[in-house]
């Protein structure tokens, strides 16, 4: 009797699936990183600058504005003449101005004793307000009209007086060194300048006159009024011809 053969059982082996966990490169992570600490915009933080944005633009515009007015202001306020070189000129008129009575005054002279207005009556006195010893221009301005007779006596006018607010003695002194013989008076108190607001128009506030011209007429009456050292310029020398073009053609007599 053949013997009986037992089948083999054979086991299967159970293969469990390995878990691959993706490698993060730096790329992503800063991405990823980023997108955590980036704050979400607003809508309400968004309309916030808007409206912030717009309120600067309405300050900015309101500033050129007043900019502008007070620029027509100033342009209100000055004469305006052309020069003889055919270019434009400004200078403000102050007051007294054109037609007015010139206001008096009998000051020390450099050139000796004093100078009245009335002294000078029955001729077209130029009067030429000035800073002083420390203003070269304006010594430089006194030495081209003095250089310049013929021109100046030619345009109407007589005499020439320069006013200053400093002591007669600074202004003698002053005068021998630039050679200079136009009679310069000392307002040491300011109460001719202030008649004449000449202090009006300098750069040292109102202590000091600026650069301003007054053409008065052989019965006292102002004929023609320049005051070109006020804002914006300070002009403090006015080449002659252009000064005598602009009297001429600014004169009312």
């Amino acid at each position: 009797m053949p013997a009986r053969t037992t089948p083999t059982k054979t086991t299967a082996t159970k293969t469990t699936p390995t878990k691959t966990t993706p490698t993060r490169t730096a790329s992503t992570t800063k991405a990823a990183t980023a997108r955590r600490s980036s704050p979400r915009r607003s809508p309400v933080a968004g309309a916030r600058r808007a409206q912030s944005s717009r309120s600067w633009m309405w300050i900015a515009v309101a500033v050129v504005v007043a900019l502008a007015v007070l620029f027509a202001v100033f342009r209100a306020n000055s004469g305006s003449s052309a020069a003889a070189g055919g270019g434009p000129t400004s200078y403000q008129v102050g007051s007294p101005g054109i037609g007015a009575q010139a206001p008096g005054f009998d000051l020390p002279a450099s050139t000796g004793g004093s100078v009245s207005l009335s002294s000078l009556r029955g001729k077209t006195v130029l009067l030429y307000f000035q800073e002083g010893v420390g203003c070269e221009p304006c010594w430089t301005q006194m030495k081209d009209l003095e250089a310049n007779t013929g021109a100046v006596t030619a345009a109407g006018v007589d005499q020439i007086v320069s006013i200053t607010t400093q002591p007669v003695n600074l202004l003698a002194q002053k005068a021998r060194d630039e050679g200079i013989t136009t009679p310069v008076l000392a307002d040491t108190d300011l109460a001719v300048s202030k008649a004449y607001n000449a202090n009006q128009y300098g750069m040292m506030g109102d202590s000091m006159d600026g650069h301003s011209f007054v053409l008065v007429g052989p019965d006292g009456t102002i004929q023609w009024r320049a005051d070109y050292g006020g804002a914006p310029k300070y002009t403090m020398d006015v080449p002659v011809d252009q000064l005598l073009g602009d009297l001429k053609s600014g004169r009312h007599s």
